[in-house]
């Protein structure tokens, strides 16, 4: 049983990675105040060896432009977080009871990133990389659908990127998109992913 997850080549690989850049911020209008939001690429050590990725599939709630995407845990920043990681990490844990403090470790920061489709009001995202042990265990919130686990050997996969069909505030758009198995990851999460492989291929 692995019991610190830095003994893990590749998270140890990331890590040295992530502590060595700056991750860049969004630039706002002074007179601007947009959301500030965090998610996490939670990763553990799969039974090959390799690495997965956490992806939930987002409760269909009226009203919510992310409902019933795919997504990754994390959500907005409360008057009572320190911190966007801070904000990341309790977002984990009250979607999917994943204690990365307890079970795991926060490698680093990646870019902001902001949504491009209109939303009422605009959110900026700071995501975080961490990583836990292999035997944590997940219990979904009622804000999450489902929560499963990627290899990143899939995320590698050329085919698995494609453009899809989706359906966004009633329109109908063609757009990049990540596949696997049922689901379709496109959106803030598929670029958000992307910078994450180029990250991985540095």
């Amino acid at each position: 049983m692995i019991t610190n997850v830095l003994q893990h080549r590749e998270i140890a690989r990331l890590a040295a990675i992530l502590a060595t850049r700056e991750a860049t911020t969004v630039e706002c209008e002074p007179d601007t105040q947009p959301l500030r939001a965090a998610v996490t690429l939670l990763l553990r050590p799969g039974d090959a060896g390799g690495l997965e990725l956490l992806l939930i599939k987002r409760a269909e709630y009226e009203g919510d432009p992310w409902s019933g995407q795919v997504a990754l845990p994390g959500g907005r920043k409360e008057p009572d977080d320190l911190s966007l990681e801070q904000t990341a990490v309790r977002e984990t844990w009250e979607e999917t009871a994943i204690d990365i403090a307890r079970d795991g470790i926060v490698l680093g920061a990646l870019d902001e990133v902001s949504p491009r489709t209109p939303t009422v009001r605009r959110v900026i995202v700071r995501p975080y990389v961490a990583a836990v042990v292999p035997e944590v265990a997940i219990v979904e919130s009622p804000e999450v659908a489902a929560a499963f686990w990627v290899p990143l050997s899939a995320l590698r996969e050329t085919a698995a990127w494609i453009t899809a069909e989706v359906v966004a505030h009633g329109q109908s758009l063609s757009v990049p998109a990540f596949t696997h198995g049922e689901y379709v990851v496109w959106g803030l999460t598929e670029r958000i992913l992307r910078g994450f492989l180029r990250l991985l291929e540095s």
